[in-house]
């Protein structure tokens, strides 16, 4: 239990970049017209954020400062500059999906409109942000974002042949969808998985905890139990879709499809359990984008920040905190879908990767800061090795989009 409580910071976290609003639709779009395709995509991502949270952790536990403190010091404040605006961008544009995503959950249990709950998820979001504290958010909301584990449990009830699951994760196949629209979910997957607002969310989450070098061994059980477990739920949606809608190739782009797995499995309370699950991960992921934007703006200009100070000794970084909420209302309020929205925003991601995990190496690597902890020879070598990854990413996926018409 106690490995468990001190992963609820990596679990928290994992919700943020692998079962957002987004991903809760993409994820089962990508089995819908894939089948298990794309699970390498998961694979990779979760071997990759590991590294980089793993970095991210230990920065913070040996130095005593957030990433994005050290990234400006480190790289200079117009480098830094140039991050803090495209991580701001990107987290809020973010925000925006996952209010709306706590929105759609709310009318899919309600019937009422999704546009009259935006206010609701926006003041709730705003006081469970300012009230309660660190520990307990993450807590609260880390564990209950593991309802998703329904969609897991489903497999076992439905008719799943897992054998064929089995062959479809090493046998990759565009289902006469072409190569553009499976590199297009790819992109847009693996973005989903290492978004640049996590690691700066962990590794804040982590001075908000006061960790030091005796909780190292802490930080690496919240890493190595929370972000496998996110990757899992999200492996789990692509399998239930995979298995539900893959053979009619049906076309996924509401909630309700995207429970209807469940509920083929479990009835009415398999679709409460769901709706929980929505509601869990997508308001889980508002907090932590909320909390993102506002530490990253805070910690490149030196401001007073934290959930553990009061908002009249840190007023900058909790007026950024609810600027950054009104902006995601406002977005919301011009009646945009919020898939529609975290779709876009999760090519803009790709393309701002390599602007987070580049100065993350960097950083990891100096003695100035992290004395004998800095990485050694394999981490350094995972860590190239996913940020050509990264790079790859980042230059295919405007292309990517604008050729197949936002994977049409």
């Amino acid at each position: 239990m106690r490995k468990l409580l001190a992963a609820t910071l990596g679990v928290l976290s994992a919700i943020g970049g692998f079962v957002d609003i987004g991903d809760l639709v993409a994820a089962s779009q990508a089995g819908a017209r894939f089948g298990m395709a794309h699970a390498w995509v998961l694979l990779v991502g979760v071997l990759g954020i590991c590294a980089y949270a793993e970095m991210a952790g230990r920065i913070a536990a040996v130095s005593g400062r957030a990433v994005f403190d050290l990234v400006r010091e480190r790289l200079g404040p117009r480098v830094a500059l140039l991050n803090l605006v495209a991580s701001y961008v990107v987290t809020v544009i973010t925000l925006a999906a996952e209010l709306g995503g706590v929105a759609l959950a709310l009318q899919l249990a309600s019937g009422v409109s999704y546009l009259l709950w935006v206010p609701v998820a926006a003041l709730a979001v705003w006081l469970v942000l300012w009230r309660m504290r660190f520990e307990l958010m993450e807590r609260v909301f880390g564990l209950a974002g593991l309802a998703l584990l329904v969609f897991a449990v489903a497999l076992f009830v439905l008719p799943t042949d897992w054998a064929e699951l089995g062959r479809g994760t090493v046998h990759l196949t565009t289902a006469g969808q072409g190569w553009g629209a499976y590199w297009f979910v790819a992109v847009a997957l693996f973005a989903s998985t290492v978004s640049p607002y996590e690691v700066f969310f962990f590794s804040s989450g982590g001075v908000e905890e006061r960790w030091s070098t005796a909780d190292l061994a802490d930080a690496r059980s919240s890493v190595l139990i929370g972000f496998p477990v996110g990757g899992f739920l999200a492996l789990s949606l692509i399998a239930t879709a995979a298995v539900v809608y893959h053979p009619s190739g049906t076309l996924l782009r509401t909630l309700d499809q995207v429970a209807h797995p469940v509920v083929l499995a479990f009835g009415g309370v398999g679709l409460a359990v769901a709706l929980l699950a929505f509601f869990a991960v997508t308001f889980g992921a508002a907090l932590e984008t909320g909390l993102s934007a506002a530490y990253a703006a805070a910690q490149y200009f030196g401001w007073q920040w934290g959930k553990r100070v009061s908002p009249r000794e840190a007023a900058r970084f909790h007026s950024v905190l609810l600027l950054s909420v009104l902006l995601g209302v406002l977005m919301l309020l011009t009646r945009i879908d919020p898939i529609r929205l975290t779709e876009y925003m999760l090519i803009i991601s790709a393309v701002a990767l390599p602007l987070t995990y580049l100065p993350i190496l960097v950083v990891a690597n100096d003695r100035t800061y992290l004395g004998d902890r800095v990485n050694g020879r394999l981490t350094n070598l995972l860590g190239a090795l996913f940020l050509l990854l990264i790079i790859a990413a980042s230059v295919a996926a405007i292309p990517l989009a604008i050729v197949t018409r936002m994977g049409q």
